[in-house]
Order: C-alpha cells, then structure tokens, then sequence
C-alpha cells in the first residue's frame, strides 16, 4: 500500500498537449482522492517551473503529457527538491521523449524499429537500420508528442513541405537543430503494451477509421476500437516491450507502441512515459483487463514514485 498522504497531481502545462493532460490529471485526482487515503492537491502548471507547487507535498503524480513534463524538466525539478514522482528519472525521460535518440538506444539493444533516417542541413543516415526514400513514409517532429507534428506521405510532392514543417517545430518550439525523422511506412496492425513497474500488462489493438491513428482518432473519435488481440505472437510482443522499457532505463509506467506487418513482424514505434488517464486511454483499458479498476491503477502507479 501507497505510504505517502499528501500528494500533488501535476497537470496542464505548456505543451500541445495542454487539454489532454488537464484531462487526464482530473481524472487522477478524482480517482486518488475516491480511495480516502490521500490528501490530494490538484496542480495546474502553467509554465514551465514548479511555482505553483505547494509546500508539503510527499509525492507528485505526473500527468503532464510533452513539452517541459515529458521531456526531464520537471523530473530534474523534483529531484533538485527531493521530491518523489511518478514515470521515469530525467536522464530517461529526455531519451525517450526524443524519437531519434529513443531509435538508437533500441536499435543498440536489438529492439527491432521501424527503418529510419534524419533530415537536417545535411542528410544523415545512421549506419544500420535505413532505408531508402520510398512512399508512403512517416515524417516525425523528433521531440513532440501524442502524434502532434506527425505526417503519413503518400506523394513525394509532399515529402518537402511535411519536412519542413517538422523541421520547424523542432527549431521554433524545442530549441532543436532543425531535424526530421523520417520512418518507413510498415502496412499491418497497430497495438500497444503497457509496462507497470515489473508487470507487462495485456496487448490492446488499435482499430482506427482509415488505419491512421492521429491525434483525432486518439482523443476525439468514437469509432475507433481497441479490442484485445489473441495471436499467438503477443508473448513476443510483450518481451519487446519489457526489454524496451529496460533499455531506455524507464520505471512507474509506461506505454510502448508496436506496428505489426501482415507478415507478423513487430516493430516497436515509440514510448510514452507519461501515457494518458483519459477515457479513450489505453493502459486504464489494459489495467481494467487484468481486474484493476481505475482508482485501483492510480494507487498502483502512486506507489512507484521515487526520485533520483
């Protein structure tokens, strides 16, 4: 059982994906505070510093999703304050935030990725895992998050603007050196694994109208499905997903997402350390396979929070 009493739940903040963390923070102080054992202190972070963080406060329950919350920044606050928190430490939080550095330590550790290259002033092909332009392909804003600053190509018209743009964001809006990532496009299934401190829970597929699972489909659509698979290659998928966490040095909890080829290959995309509590979430509807109710999630999420 969680030992800490007074708690602050860290929400908002000043990334893309704002509305989505308020959400998801409501939500987990409305379940904390249902269990009766904690005194819960809802925190709105409007900027990117701990101002409005009151004294006392024996845990913080990150709900903060991108930007300044996502990326070690808040991490390194609250261990500069001895303060323990949920999600991973700073040094794994800044990696796995970066899809570029996130590839490389996967790629090192034989967690098979989707093919890649970066586009920059000048064109940089790592020595393994590459590909050859062809399309349709994914352009990736490196250092956003909840699929903001991602494009699906299909025309090579369109490759130039879709690289520029995201060049751009990571200029303008991360202090960047102005880099793409560029993914082959894998056709197949989309699925996702959730890791709660040693425990892997149960493979959800994504269903999303049109295959394309954007930020639309992830927090507005009603038509998209998440059905819980039975194939036979789900052990598999949940071995990559631990070794996935290991590498990049995650804790608490965390979401790694796959794309499955028509051939049965599995190809990590990427990782979510702060993965989202709201009603189209995916790890509360792992949770809830396994027998945990939502409040339940949250106390066991609480009770891995430590600092460095």
């Amino acid at each position: 059982m969680c030992i800490f009493k007074k708690v602050a739940v860290l929400m908002g903040g000043t990334s893309n994906e704002r509305e989505v963390s308020l959400v998801s923070g409501r939500n987990v102080a409305e379940a904390l505070a249902s269990l009766g054992r904690f005194e819960v202190v809802p925190v709105v972070l409007d900027s990117d510093d701990l101002g409005a963080l009151p004294d006392g406060v024996d845990a913080c329950y990150v709900t903060l999703h991108g930007g300044w919350g996502e990326n070690g920044g808040v991490q390194a606050a609250l261990d500069a304050r001895g303060i323990p928190y949920t999600g991973p430490g700073a040094a794994a939080s800044r990696t796995t935030m970066d899809k570029i550095a996130t590839k490389k330590v996967l790629d090192a550790a034989g967690v098979p990725t989707a093919p890649w290259f970066v586009e920059s002033d000048t064109r940089w092909t790592p020595a393994a895992n590459a590909f050859e332009l062809s399309f349709p392909c994914v352009v990736k804003a490196p250092r956003d998050g909840s699929s903001v600053g991602v494009y699906l190509v299909k025309r090579p018209e369109d490759y130039a603007r879709a690289v520029s743009e995201a060049r751009r964001i990571d200029r303008e809006k991360f202090g960047g050196s102005g880099e793409a990532l560029v993914e082959a496009f894998l056709p197949g299934r989309e699925m996702t694994v959730g890791v709660l401190g040693r425990e892997v829970l149960p493979v959800v597929e994504i269903c999303a109208p049109g295959g394309w699972y954007g930020y639309e489909e992830k927090y507005n659509s009603d038509e998209t499905r998440y059905p819980f698979p039975e194939d036979a290659f789900l052990p598999e998928m949940q071995r990559l997903a631990r070794a996935a966490f290991d590498a990049t040095g995650c804790r608490g909890v965390t979401r790694v997402d796959f794309r499955v080829t028509p051939g049965g290959r599995m190809y990590v995309l990427e990782l979510n350390t702060s993965p989202g509590m709201t009603g189209h979430s995916l790890v509360p509807k792992a949770a809830a396979k396994t027998g945990l109710s939502f409040p339940q999630l949250c106390d066991r999420v609480l009770g891995t929070a430590t600092h460095d």
